[in-house]
């Protein structure tokens, strides 16, 4: 959102509120962007997006490793479970 700098004097209390939620709010002099409300401390992401970011990471650890340990060695071995 862009607010000339006279108009946000007027509401500057939630102009403030707006950019904590994370909505960028921009202050302009005469139609040019001056200045940028950001928020102290980046909005910390809720228990739901930080368990699907966890689940994210297990998932692509777990591509990326390749077969497990009981596994690892199956590539020696025929059908047969003899050595090839």
């Amino acid at each position: 959102m862009k607010i000339s700098v006279s108009a946000a004097k007027v509401q500057l209390t939630e102009l403030v509120r707006r950019a904590e939620a994370g909505e960028e709010v921009i202050l302009t002099r005469h139609g040019h962007a001056a200045v940028r409300l950001v928020p102290d401390q980046p909005a910390k992401p809720s228990a739901k997006e930080k368990r699907a970011l966890l689940e994210a990471l297990r998932g692509a650890a777990k591509a990326s490793f390749g077969p497990d340990a009981a596994h690892s060695a199956d590539f020696l071995y025929g059908d047969d479970g003899l050595p090839a």
